[in-house]
């Protein structure tokens, strides 16, 4: 069968995120050849993209030669257990099953954010900084036990959390460790690629660095598409 692989995002307005995706996806190609294997990778989008994930898969599977043959992967690059990991994602390649011919398989691999690799690289994140104290700082969601994992690899590597888009906020952190008399503090975006949140990131951090000029904040850059990424990618499509 046709080995090919569908690298699932969120999707955002932001041109940057498509283009690191781009970027990722020939970098897996890439990993895939040097370990003597050949593989069709592509990209698509849960949110805010023209077509529904179902029918993005449907099109690429029809797309592709000898589609009769074809053993489709699809990795969710998502970093928590969220709604869109544990129902959404599912939910969508559901529907793509029921249209497409009984004889394709198709797989849903584990999220990005399962990989127990990950922590590792993050910990390389860290290494560059002198701070004293550390911020991991991500998504978060409402989901029951979806912060869990965060947690644990905050706890890992000797730091603290904080959520976008739930408690506790990453100005609330950077002042109770402020509080605690540290005046050195890094800060890890715990997210792919650059875009709108991570603008809105360095804009909190830049307000808090006016407001409190004695302590060096020193903001990191988020994973971005590179080697280590995308072996961590072929990984899990190779599970």
């Amino acid at each position: 069968m046709m080995p090919a692989c569908l690298l699932v995002s969120h999707g955002s307005r932001d041109p940057r995120p498509g283009v690191a995706m781009q970027q990722l996806a020939r970098l897996v190609i890439e990993q895939a050849q040097s370990d003597g294997s050949e593989i069709v990778v592509t990209t698509g989008c849960l949110e805010l993209n023209p077509e529904p994930l179902h029918q993005q898969i449907i099109k690429f599977v029809r797309n592709s030669t000898s589609c009769a043959k074809i053993h489709l992967k699809i990795v969710p690059l998502f970093l928590l257990p969220g709604v869109h990991v544990m129902d959404d994602i599912p939910t969508e390649v559901a529907l793509a099953r029921q249209v497409l011919d009984q004889d394709i398989l198709i797989e849903l691999q584990p999220y990005l954010g399962s990989h127990p690799s990950l922590e590792y690289f993050l910990a390389k994140q860290f290494t560059t900084t002198t701070a004293t104290a550390r911020i991991l700082i991500a998504h978060g969601s409402r989901r029951s036990g979806s912060q869990t994992p965060v947690e644990a690899i905050a706890k890992n590597l000797g730091a603290i959390t904080a959520y976008w888009s739930v408690p506790a906020s990453l100005e609330f952190q950077v002042k109770e460790l402020i509080n605690l008399g540290h005046r050195q503090i890094a800060i890890l975006p715990y997210f792919l690629f650059a875009g709108g949140i991570t603008d809105a990131i360095a804009q909190v951090t830049e307000k808090l660095q006016l407001q409190f000029p004695n302590v060096d904040l020193q903001l990191a850059e988020p994973l971005g598409a590179s080697a280590e990424l995308a072996d961590l990618v072929w990984d899990l499509i190779k599970e």
